[in-house]
């Protein structure tokens, strides 16, 4: 009995090992693919394009140190951009014949109420709006009097949302972001250089050794962080920077922040486009350019400042004295619901500026159909030539992602904190409930029940922290792979080793505070596998937790189906259900649980070889007996 029980307990802890392992591997595997089907164009393998990539682009080809920008002049007319609705088979009209002009040196601002299309045109520009069949364009877009798919420039676009990895300093961002970016600044002392320029173009001397941080850990103040989004964007010197609504959600005074460092760059050759709502008088004194938009219709575009309320006033639409003109422009383009007639007039007025100002536009130019793909074909190029330039330096991109999500992961204090007190505390909890569990018949369920919920811990633990981890990454990520910063393999290895260490830390707490509580098998090679065990599910989890978090499209959601995933796999987990009972459909199930392969190889490790005290015949007497009866308990060894 002794013989075979070991031969079988050997089996176990090997097939155990394998299943955790081969359970990473198609967890990786999966997430791996995931990412790569629903990526971003420009992320994808470029070499089927590599030829329309334009030959004589070779300055652009190199890392633009010396800060010179390509002038750009971008020229829109007749832009229409509409959604059907494929219930009521109309459609809605996004953007109605908007015309306009953004020239180098110039900040143009798009200006309207809620719901006028400002963000819609700007995406149109840059080439960001998401392919759809409900979804059609028409117009003329050219650049530099080019059509925009047949020319390459470099575009930047600054999006509402600064997301950063919390726990590096605004210093270490940049400096990462500049060795991804621009791999051919091989020396140390020419990347801080160039690091060091940017912080003081940007304004960020002095917080360039403060944390980022986020919600939880107080960091660098708003504006500061459109600052860096800016600085990040500019790594490349492009020609066009694109910005939507950077002053939302700051104060007046980083608003006008923000401004300031648009409109310098601005006055540095570059070409600057942003929507805005409604900005104070100070911001608004620093456009150029103004476009105004209510309802997807152009009301008014031109220069800024005094033109436009001159252009007003010949309608009878005087500003009054001391009123900030922005407030001026946006009550007078934006409908006022306080009241019926209110409604009439403001719609009244809004489609007689909009009629009056398409007429005096100098010509009518046809609209020629336009797809999504060509306005942003030249933007893809541009990635793709990135990316080509960049081949071959995959240990490179491999070995900087994994400094950065090291520093990120063990710099998290709070979380790790509270991560570690949770195993600590679990564990006293259960080594209190289980404590100095003896040889009786009684303590053999005793220990059946303490490896159940052994392995519920651990699993959920590890799957709790990670699950919410990629959701959070994912605008981060498809931002830099769209710019070519570095491909999907390195980052889900690198992101998968920095976990490693941290991720085997708590279970080996946990172990090492309930073994001898419970006073399971007390030698030093059981408590070994004990512990190699609970690391090895806490891994197997832990990729369980980037895979959801890779198919889902928000954290919420990863939470929601992450927790649900694992209770299914710890009803068959073997300690609930007997396998024999199993519905034929869900037998499948308990083969790809981690909480059965984690019981049964805790199980394994702590039975064999023990003795149990007993006074009858009937009494299971060895561990052996145990794990080879499944009809007392509810598991049977493979």
């Amino acid at each position: 009995m002794a013989g075979s029980g070991g031969k079988k307990v050997h089996q176990m802890i090997v097939g155990f090992g394998g299943s955790g392992l081969g359970q990473v591997v198609i967890a990786v595997a999966v997430s791996f693919l995931v990412r790569v089907f629903s990526a971003p164009g420009p992320a994808l393998s470029p070499e089927n394009e590599a030829d329309d990539v334009p030959e004589n682009d070779s300055d652009d080809a190199e890392a633009p140190t010396s800060g010179k920008v390509t002038p750009v002049t971008i020229q829109w007319r007749n832009i229409n951009c509409s959604l059907s609705d494929k219930s009521s088979k109309s459609a809605r009209f996004l953007l109605k014949n908007v015309s306009g002009e953004a020239k180098p040196g110039r900040l143009l601002a798009i200006m309207g109420p809620s719901g006028s299309g400002k963000t819609t045109l700007l995406n149109v520009l840059a080439g960001q709006l998401t392919a759809s069949p409900r979804l059609h364009l028409s117009g003329v877009l050219e650049f530099n009097g080019k059509p925009g798919s047949k020319n390459a420039y470099k575009f930047a676009y600054v999006r509402q949302e600064d997301l950063f990895f919390s726990q590096l300093t605004v210093r270490e961002t940049l400096s990462l972001a500049t060795e991804l970016q621009l791999p051919n600044i091989s020396s140390a002392e020419e990347r801080d250089e160039f690091v060091n320029n940017l912080l003081f173009k940007l304004g960020l001397v002095s917080c360039a050794d403060t944390n980022v941080g986020d919600a939880k850990v107080r960091g660098i103040s708003g504006g500061e962080k459109k600052r860096l989004s800016m600085a990040c964007e500019l790594l490349a010197s492009p020609s066009v920077i694109f910005a939507d609504e950077p002053t939302t959600g700051l104060d007046a005074f980083q608003a006008e922040k923000v401004m300031e460092t648009l409109q310098q760059l601005a006055q540095d050759g570059h070409t600057v486009i942003c929507s805005i709502h409604q900005p104070r008088g100070s911001v608004y004194s620093k456009f150029d350019d103004i476009i105004l938009l209510t309802e997807g219709s152009l009301v008014y575009a031109g220069p800024a400042r005094d033109e436009p309320l001159a252009y007003f006033s010949k309608f009878g639409y005087q500003c009054p004295d001391h009123i900030n003109p922005a407030e001026f422009l946006a009550d007078l383009i934006s409908i006022d619901y306080s009241s019926a007639d209110s409604v009439y007039t403001s719609q009244k007025r809004i489609d007689g500026l909009v009629e009056s100002f398409s007429q005096r536009q100098s010509a009518v130019i046809y609209a020629t159909p336009i797809t999504i793909n060509d306005l942003s074909n030249s933007r893809k190029k541009i990635s793709q030539r990135a990316v080509v330039k960049k081949k071959g330096v995959w240990w490179k991109q491999f070995w900087l992602l994994l400094k950065r999500a090291w520093m990120q992961a063990s710099r998290d204090a709070p979380t790790n904190k509270v991560r570690a007190r949770m195993s600590i505390a679990s564990a006293i909890i259960f080594g209190s409930v289980f404590w100095r569990m003896g040889n009786s018949q009684t303590s053999i369920q005793d220990r059946m029940g303490l490896l159940q919920v052994t392995a519920i811990n651990t699993a959920m633990a590890a799957l709790t922290k990670t699950v919410g981890v990629f959701p959070k990454e994912r605008a981060i990520v498809d931002r830099e792979r769209a710019k070519g910063s570095y491909s999907l393999g390195p980052y889900l290895f690198s992101k998968l080793l920095a976990e490693i260490p941290i991720g085997a830390a708590f279970p080996l707490m946990f172990g090492a505070v309930l073994y001898p509580m419970a006073r399971l098998h007390p030698t030093m090679q059981r408590f070994g596998k004990f512990c190699g065990i609970v690391t090895m599910e806490s891994f197997a989890a832990s990729a369980m937790g980037l895979t959801v978090g890779a198919m889902v499209p928000t954290t919420e959601a990863a939470m929601a189906v992450g927790p649900s995933l694992m209770t299914v796999f710890i009803v068959f987990g073997g300690y609930y259900v007997n396998p024999e009972n199993t519905p034929i459909i869900f037998r499948w199930i308990p083969n790809v649980s981690l909480i059965r392969w984690a019981f049964q190889g805790l199980s394994i490790n702590e039975f064999s070889g023990l003795q149990f005290d007993h006074q009858h015949s009937f009494d299971i007497q060895t561990g052996e007996q145990v794990t080879v009866q499944p009809s007392i308990f509810l598991f049977q060894l493979e």
